[in-house]
C-alpha cells in the first residue's frame, strides 16, 4: 500500500522558519515527491544511481547551495539544511551525492582554490555539467585520516601522485577528484589537489555487493604516477585541518538529512499502525506498546529538529564550532536509525518489503552512522570540547 508523506511537525517547528526557508523546504519536498519517490525503490533494487535527476537538481540550485557567486544559489545554512533533509527523506544515497558535490568538492575549491580553479570548476559544477568526488579515506585509514599513505612529489612544474582511496562517493562518475595527499617536499604536509579523472594513471572502480546506499555510486580510487600541473594544487589548503573543514560542511548536511530519513520512517509507521488491524479488529495504533514507540519517535525527531536548527542559526552567524556539528550529526543519525528499527518493528514482516521505505532507510543509515566520522569519533570530539582532554 502506497503511503503518501504528510509532513512531520509536532511542536510547530515551521513557526520557527522564515517564509523563504519554508519555500525552499517545500520546493525540495515537491521535487522529491514528484521525481525521486516514484523511482527510488527500483533504483535501490538495481543498485543504480538516478543520474537523470542531476540536471533537475542543478536547476533548483541544490549544488553548492550555500555558496555565493559562480551561479550558486547563496542559500542560508538553514535553507541548505532543509534541502538535505528532503533529499534524505527520499534516499540517503541521493543526499550523499549532493553533499559530496557541494560540501566536499565545490566547498574546498571555493575555500582553498585559486581564482582560476574557481572560475573553471564552480559554475560548471553548480549546473551539474561537471561532477566531483572527494578522496580522503584510504583502505587502511578511515577514522585516522592523518595516517594516509597517498603521496605527492614535486617534479619540475608538476606534482606526481601515488596512492589509494576507498569508499569514495561518485568516484567513477566524477570529472574531477579532490585528492588529499602528503607532500614529500613539504615535510609530508597534507595538501589538496584537483585531479581530473581522465589523467593517465588515475583509475576508479565501483564497489559492488553493498547492502547500503545502493542508489549511490561508491568507488575505490587508484593513483599510479599521476602527473598534474602545479596549478592543480589547492593553494589555500594546508594541514589536516583543511579536509576536516570540508568534512564539517558535509556533517552539517548529514545532521539535517538524517531527520528526513527518520520522518519518512515515522510517518510510514504511524499511517500503517492506524489502518493495520489485529486482535478484535482494532488498529494496532490502539495498543500501548505501539503508541510508546510512536511517542518515542516523534519526541526524538522533534528534539533533533530543534538541535539542528540552532546549529544552523549558529552557522549562519559564524558562531558554530565543530563540536556543535558533531553533536548534531551524532545524535540525529543515531536517532534516525533507532526510528527506522522501531518503524520496522511496527510494520512486522511488511517492514522488510520494499513496498515500504523503512528497510532501505535502515540499511542506508548504517552507512551514514559510519561515514563523515563514526558515532564514537563524534563522541570523542564532544568529550574533548567539554573536558579539554584529547582521548583519541
Amino acid at each position: 500500500m502506497a503511503l503518501k508523506f504528510r509532513g512531520v511537525d509536532y511542536l510547530e517547528f515551521d513557526s520557527l522558519l522564515s517564509d523563504d526557508e519554508r519555500l525552499v523546504r517545500d520546493t525540495a519536498r515537491r521535487f522529491i515527491e514528484d521525481n525521486l519517490i516514484p523511482i527510488i525503490e527500483q533504483c535501490n533494487r538495481e543498485g543504480r544511481f538516478p543520474r537523470e535527476l542531476v540536471k533537475p537538481m542543478a536547476d533548483l540550485g541544490f549544488f553548492g547551495a550555500s555558496l555565493h557567486g559562480y551561479g550558486c544559489a547563496g542559500m542560508s545554512n538553514v535553507e541548505y539544511g532543509l534541502v538535505t533533509q528532503e533529499l534524505e527523506r527520499g534516499d540517503s544515497g541521493v543526499r550523499s551525492f549532493v553533499s559530496v558535490q557541494s560540501a566536499l568538492v565545490m566547498y574546498p575549491i571555493f575555500a582553498f582554490g585559486s581564482k582560476e580553479q574557481k572560475q573553471t570548476w564552480l559554475p560548471a559544477m553548480q549546473k551539474g555539467e561537471k561532477l566531483g568526488c572527494f578522496g580522503l579515506t584510504e583502505p587502511d585509514f578511515g577514522s585516522n585520516p592523518g595516517g594516509m599513505r597517498t603521496r605527492a612529489r614535486k617534479s619540475g612544474k608538476e606534482y606526481v601522485l601515488n596512492g589509494e582511496k576507498m569508499w569514495i562517493t561518485s568516484g567513477s562518475i566524477a570529472d574531477v577528484a579532490v585528492i588529499w595527499a602528503k607532500v614529500e617536499d613539504e615535510g609530508n604536509k597534507i595538501r589538496g589537489f584537483l585531479v581530473e579523472s581522465d589523467r593517465p594513471g588515475f583509475r576508479a572502480e565501483d564497489i559492488h555487493g553493498k547492502w547500503s546506499l545502493r542508489a549511490s555510486v561508491t568507488s575505490s580510487l587508484s593513483l599510479q604516477d599521476v602527473h598534474i600541473p602545479e596549478a592543480n594544487l589547492l593553494p589555500g589548503s594546508g594541514g589536516l585541518g583543511s579536509p576536516l573543514k570540508c568534512l564539517n560542511q558535509a556533517r552539517y548536511g548529514i545532521a539535517w538529512g538524517a531527520i528526513g530519513a527518520a520522518m519518512a520512517c515515522y510517518d510510514c509507521a504511524l499511517q500503517y499502525s492506524i489502518f493495520r488491524k489485529q486482535f478484535h479488529d482494532a488498529p494496532i495504533a490502539s495498543r500501548q506498546l505501539v503508541q510508546e514507540k510512536l511517542a518515542w519517535m516523534i519526541s526524538e525527531i522533534t528534539k533533533a529538529q530543534l538541535l539542528v536548527l540552532q546549529v544552523g542559526r549558529l552557522k549562519d552567524n559564524e558562531k558554530v564550532g565543530p563540536q556543535h556539528i558533531s553533536m548534531a550529526k551524532r545524535n540525529n543519525v543515531w536517532m534516525a536509525l533507532e526510528c527506522a528499527r522501531m518503524a520496522r518493528d511496527i510494520l512486522g514482516a511488511n517492514g522488510v518489503a520494499d513496498e515500504y521505505p523503512i528497510m532501505r532507510h535502515m540499511m542506508n543509515l548504517e552507512s551514514v552512522k559510519t561515514y563523515e566520522g563514526t558515532h564514537d569519533i563524534h563522541t570523542l570530539i564532544i568529550g574533548q570540547s567539554i573536558t579539554g582532554i584529547d582521548a583519541f
